[in-house]
């Protein structure tokens, strides 16, 4: 789930900017909020890095003396202003750090939103009646069934033997696409397998468990997968090395 704290409060909260009702407000929240809580420590963490770096290298004598010489100055003192042209480097590396902050931010914020509304997919089909449009244990009725209803062929596999039936298959929506589902069983759990071409947004790749449901997602080629489910994590593995050996 994306929240919006995290974009409007965090920094102000980080910068000491908060009057104190706001940061006693965002501190309350921030208990009870993962994502507020991974961002403000990774903006600790940059800030920690750059105390302790040492950016700065002070000029050598022979060097100090040597730029005095070919100035032509008559101070050699002044030579210390070396360290003035280190100046661009360091807001370069600033920068830098700023910009990879705000796309790992924007990208964190992004996959949270995804994985949020594929859970909310996963539920809505444990509902009677939205598990599958089409009910087969045969990967060959089941792959032809989505040809002519979407723009590409999801893979479709059959893992009985492994323990991981196949169930059959849906269209679903995601993100206002229509993304195939896939079926899976698994002892009494069933198991949704999300798949999509993933062309234009940043490949989202990881797990991590919401509201008692896990999620794994990877990508291969130009195809984003996502299983959801409520059975542990080393299944979601299991089945997940067998759709991609």
């Amino acid at each position: 789930m994306n929240c919006e704290l995290s974009a409007t409060a965090l920094h102000g909260y980080f910068d000491g900017e908060l009057d104190a009702v706001r940061a006693a407000e965002f501190e309350s929240h921030m208990q009870a909020c993962a994502q507020c809580q991974a961002s403000l420590n990774t903006l600790k963490s940059l800030r920690d890095g750059l105390q302790k770096s040492d950016l700065y290298q002070g000029a050598s004598a022979r060097l100090r003396t040597r730029i005095a010489e070919e100035l032509g100055s008559e101070n050699r003192a002044a030579a210390p202003r070396w360290k003035w042209f280190l100046v661009p480097a360091f807001s370069l590396a600033v920068l830098l750090i700023a910009i990879w902050v705000a796309v790992t931010t924007q990208h964190r914020a992004y996959s949270a939103r995804l994985h949020a509304e594929l859970i909310d997919a996963h539920v809505r089909s444990l509902q009677p009646g939205h598990l599958t449009d089409v009910q087969s244990t045969d990967q060959h009725t089941v792959k032809p069934w989505f040809d002519g209803k979407l723009d590409f062929i999801p893979p479709v596999g059959d893992f009985s033997p492994q323990g991981f039936p196949l169930l059959g298959g849906r269209l679903d929506v995601i993100e206002g696409r229509d993304v195939a589902a896939l079926v899976y069983g698994r002892r009494k759990h069933l198991i949704n397998l999300f798949v999509w071409p993933a062309t234009r947004e940043p490949a989202v790749a990881g797990e991590d468990s919401q509201h008692g449901y896990n999620w794994l997602s990877w990508r291969t080629g130009d195809m984003q997968f996502c299983l959801v489910s409520d059975v542990s994590s080393a299944d979601l593995k299991e089945l997940k090395d067998l759709i991609r050996p």
